[in-house]
């Protein structure tokens, strides 16, 4: 967007022409004007002297110093980028098709998530006016607001969380389509929370109060619902909730689950999705694949010449199963393993030297037991290792038929389906099974770009609104992602990625444009090339500018820093004016 500034005499019937200070700017293809301050009352050398510095001439004796100050600027850019963004999304319809100020500070939460996120007190901070950090404040017209005032807004949003998922369901999962659901944890701060408790923590942070919560999502990875549950649930349990969610609420024809082997076990697939007439995918656990090779239903001679292949077994009637060989997975699994024994062997060989010491050496058996179990334990490696155990001594060596045994099924993983052959080929249900990256890539956004954690709201419907908040500023950002791809580091020409892996068991592949983007760390239009945040964080650089003519006789203005070519390629891609929400 070109703007250009400009004086100009107005006629005024009966009067001398009024001189206005101007503004002209091309907005949807159309030419628009605004006028920032009248100048009738300068004096004609000052107004002269602004004439020639707008045409970019050099300015006479007499020239601005002292005519105008700038009384604040407030980053303005990034702001116009997400809330413009929001608003093509229709999110605040979505949240309440009739405006209020709960609406506007739901809004400006989920904005303020997305360009810094903090905590509630912090958000109302940037908010008002004396404090703003930002223009999100003004623009909203939330500059009044304090954290009880968002409390209130979030108790509102957690009675209208359904409304909203249905519409997102209704927007973005047709009636076939695949639905990809995950669980993950954050910790939890305080113990007052009924939802808090001690579980199997997914984000890293142990001897925590936790919550679990379950997104749902459509096969490109759109958030459509989030769900939380206490922190002591189990992933299998959590799914009997989801499948109501899918078939009820959301009056779908046709579904398609995507979940991975640890949430959709054989009882939840008997128990809660059959009988919701749902169709899965799912993968089988390493036990279950092992069987399959003891009882020749598959046989790894198989992927000699193919890494994909449909095989059969008594065990699993009615069903597809999916048979493949990810030789880089294979690799993968083959050098984990080996690290994992060679730090084992270092620790045994710590012990050995122990009972060997010639001062205070490690003596008794049951001693020297219970710190060989724990080295064993601690890598899950036991299996692989022959161990003697003396009062005085220990040795070890590898189980190389253990070894060997586990190796041969390196790489090979089985996915197990009830969708039949004609609606979905082989190489679909595999796409499909890996369409699971997109939930695990939305999980980390939730526990970091947008920091989920921590977790201090006291009350179940304040946790519950407090993620779904996350959720509604992960719908942004994943929208803005996908539209700013050609200036960040992500893949923008996903065709030329496709047809660049040789096999759908392959890891995913960059395009060239991608993998050239990345090594000059330029576009092909010769603009840097960013990470999502540093992009916003450049498009912050575009300020409102609130200015206030010396002469207290004539009115301020407001006057928005013109882009640089890259925010101005940017905002065009997002679709939004750097203006949004000026006057």
């Amino acid at each position: 967007m070109i703007v250009v500034m400009y004086v100009v005499k107005v006629p005024n019937r009966g009067s001398p022409p009024a001189i206005l200070l101007r503004e002209s700017y091309r907005e949807a293809g159309k030419v628009k004007n605004r006028t920032l301050a009248n100048l009738s009352a300068w004096p004609e050398a000052k107004v002269d002297a602004l004439t020639r510095v707008l045409k970019g001439q050099p300015p006479p004796a007499a020239d601005l110093d002292g005519a105008f100050e700038i009384t604040r600027s407030l980053p303005h850019g990034h702001v116009a980028a997400v809330l413009g963004t929001a608003r093509q999304l229709g999110l605040e319809e979505l949240i309440d098709p009739a405006p209020s100020r709960h609406r506007d500070l739901v809004a400006a939460m989920a904005v303020a998530q997305v360009i810094a996120p903090d905590s509630k007190l912090a958000i109302a901070r940037g908010l008002r006016d004396q404090t703003a950090a930002s223009s999100l404040g003004e623009v909203l017209g939330a500059g009044s607001c304090d954290e009880d005032d968002l409390y209130a807004a979030m108790d509102w949003l957690a009675a209208r969380q359904e409304a909203v998922e249905d519409a997102l369901a209704a927007r973005h999962l047709a009636g076939g389509t695949l639905v990809l659901y995950d669980v993950s944890s954050a910790a939890f701060e305080g113990r007052t929370c009924p939802l808090g408790a001690i579980g199997h923590p997914k984000d890293g942070v142990r001897g925590r109060l936790q919550i679990v919560y379950g997104l749902l999502t459509s096969k490109d990875g759109v958030p459509v619902a989030i769900k939380v549950f206490a922190g002591n649930t189990g992933d299998p349990t959590t799914v009997a909730a989801q499948v109501a969610r899918i078939k009820d609420r959301f009056a779908l024809t046709r579904v398609v689950l995507v979940g991975d082997r640890g949430m959709l076990t054989a009882a939840r697939l008997r128990e809660d999705v059959a009988p919701a007439h749902l169709d899965w995918i799912t993968a089988l656990r390493a036990p279950a694949v092992k069987k399959l090779v003891r009882g020749g239903d598959l046989q790894l001679t198989l992927f000699d010449q193919i890494d994909l292949a449909e095989i059969t077994s008594p065990d699993f009637p009615g069903e597809r199963l999916v048979a493949c060989m990810n030789p880089f997975l294979r690799a993968e699994r083959a050098r984990k393993r080996e690290s994992l024994l060679q730090a084992t062997e270092a620790d045994l060989g710590k012990i050995a030297a122990a009972c060997a010491r010639a001062r205070a050496p490690l003596r008794g058996k049951d001693k020297i037991a219970l710190r060989v179990d724990r080295v064993l334990n601690r890598r899950k490696v036991a299996k692989h290792f022959t161990i003697a155990i003396a009062d005085d001594s220990v040795s070890y060596a590898r189980n190389q038929d253990s070894i060997t045994a586990e190796a041969a099924l390196d790489g090979v993983y089985v996915l197990r389906t009830s969708v039949a052959a004609g609606d979905l080929d082989s190489p679909g249900i595999v796409s499909s099974y890996k369409a699971l990256a997109q939930v695990e890539r939305a999980f980390r956004a939730f526990n970091t770009d947008l920091d989920i954690r921590p977790i201090r709201h006291r009350t179940e419907t304040r946790v519950r609104a407090h993620v779904f908040l996350r959720m509604l500023s992960y719908y942004i950002s994943w929208h803005m992602q996908a539209r700013l791809a050609p200036v960040l580091f992500a893949d923008d020409d996903k065709p030329a990625a496709r047809d660049a892996r040789p096999s759908p068991v392959a890891p995913a592949a960059r395009s060239p444009r991608a993998l050239a983007k990345a090594a000059t760390k330029q576009t092909p239009a010769d603009l840097p090339v960013h990470s999502f945040g540093s992009l916003l964080a450049d498009l912050a650089t575009i300020c409102l500018n609130t200015i206030a003519p010396a002469d207290p006789a004539l009115p301020g203005f407001r006057l928005v820093t013109t882009p640089t070519p890259l925010q101005r390629h940017a905002l065009d891609l997002l679709g939004v004016s750097h203006r949004l929400g000026v006057t």
